[in-house]
């Protein structure tokens, strides 16, 4: 009889997770062998195959299948019982949040403040990245929670924080101000700002001129949207944008968002991620105060 080995478990869930051991082996920060190891290991004490290797290809096995939804609850119980032992009696001193560059510039500034009034003692150190570099960054504790694009890891809780609607916007006197009936023909005439942040929404903007015989006038396009913003503004063109980067600006009459059915229904999702358990009073209530800032962003959009 073998004894239960967590660290067997957990390498079974990441290639799982990862779709291969060189992924998995990176993710744990172990060597592929090390890797290949703990499954053999794992293999032994189920005395079963979890896995058929066709070169470099890997495919679970129907034993494997089933013995997956275990080896998820055993790794999540082992962490939640971890952290409950080192659990701190009190909040930390210094909270540290990693963050997108549009959640630094759009939300931040918003929930920082009430976050304040909530837990007055507590310091706040926040950094930037890309989704991949945040994730990681929480992965190796560099930081205590993040907000990325929508994010699944077996180690990592991750719940939707905010939904951004992504419309068409237009400069002050553009003529589709006045005009009743716009076609996809007509926007996709028209020079184009092309904010994308490479994540899935955005092929959905770009499949909306699919069925046309032209490709759309995309004249710049750019992976900032402040960038993307100023140029609307600036007349270079219109352009597709997350709501809340132009907040201010449709309250000072400078963008105008323009009614775009096709995509309506188009948002750019982020989402809180943390270690299981960990910091519950801060995670509900920043959940909260994310609650507060989208009722906020609805009643700005009937305005």
């Amino acid at each position: 009889m073998f004894p239960i080995n967590i660290e067997n478990i957990e390498a079974f869930v990441y290639v799982i997770h990862c779709g291969s051991f060189n992924k998995a082996a990176d993710a744990l920060y172990l060597s592929q062998p090390s890797v290949t190891a703990r499954i053999k290991s794992l293999e032994q004490e189920l005395d079963c195959k979890l896995f058929d290797r066709q070169g470099k290809q890997i495919q679970i096995t129907e034993d494997g299948k089933r013995f997956l939804p275990y080896a998820q609850q055993l790794l999540l119980i082992y962490q939640k019982g971890k952290l409950h032992i080192n659990q701190k009696k009190s909040q930390p001193n210094e909270f540290r949040i990693g963050c997108t560059v549009s959640v630094s510039n759009y939300i931040i500034p918003d929930l920082l403040p009430r976050l304040k009034l909530k837990f007055p003692n507590t310091h706040y150190k926040l950094v930037t990245g890309t989704t991949d570099e945040i994730t990681n960054k929480v992965l190796g504790k560099e930081v205590d929670i993040g907000f990325v694009r929508n994010v699944n890891h077996p180690s990592l809780q991750s719940s939707k924080f905010y939904e951004d609607p992504i419309q068409l916007y237009a400069y002050e006197g553009h003529p589709f101000l006045t005009s009743d009936n716009l076609t996809i023909e007509s926007i996709a005439e028209q020079p184009l700002v092309f904010f994308e942040c490479g994540s899935l929404d955005w092929l959905r903007i770009h499949r909306i001129f699919e069925h046309l015989d032209l490709p759309p006038n995309i004249q710049i396009q750019t992976d900032n949207s402040e960038m993307a913003k100023k140029l609307v503004m600036q007349k270079a063109g219109i352009g597709f944008l997350p709501n809340l980067c132009a907040k201010q600006e449709i309250l000072d009459g400078k963008l105008h968002p323009i009614r775009v059915p096709e995509t309506e229904g188009i948002f750019l999702q982020t989402n809180l991620i943390s270690h299981h358990g960990e910091h519950l009073e801060l995670l509900d209530a920043i959940t909260g105060i994310g609650k507060q800032l989208a009722g906020e962003k609805l009643s700005l959009s009937a305005i």
